[in-house]
C-alpha cells in the first residue's frame, strides 16, 4: 500500500525500542543486525546467503513477533474505546 512503509518504519522502530534495543531513526531496520548479534545469528549487512532459514526466521520472528504483539495491543486498546 503506498505510503504504508514509512508507517510499519515508525512502529518497527517505537516497537524495538519498547523492547530495549537503541534504534536509529532514520534506519530503523539496522536494528536486525542489534537482535542477530544478541541471539548469535551471524548476520551482516550485504550478503547472508550462508545464514540458514532458520537462523533468518530467528531474527524476523524477534522483531515480527513483538511487532505483532503490540499490533494486537493497539487494535485491543481501540475496540476498548469503542464500547
Amino acid at each position: 500500500m503506498p505510503g504504508a512503509e514509512e508507517g510499519v518504519s515508525a512502529l518497527k522502530a517505537d516497537v524495538m525500542r519498547k523492547e530495549g534495543y537503541s534504534v536509529d531513526p532514520q534506519r530503523p531496520d539496522a536494528v536486525k543486525y542489534e537482535v542477530a548479534k544478541e541471539i548469535g545469528v551471524p548476520l551482516e549487512p550485504g550478503d547472508n546467503g550462508k545464514l540458514t532459514t532458520e537462523e533468518a526466521g530467528q531474527v524476523g520472528g524477534r522483531i515480527g513477533g513483538a511487532m505483532v504483539r503490540e499490533m494486537i495491543r493497539m487494535a485491543q486498546e481501540q475496540l476498548r474505546h469503542k464500547r
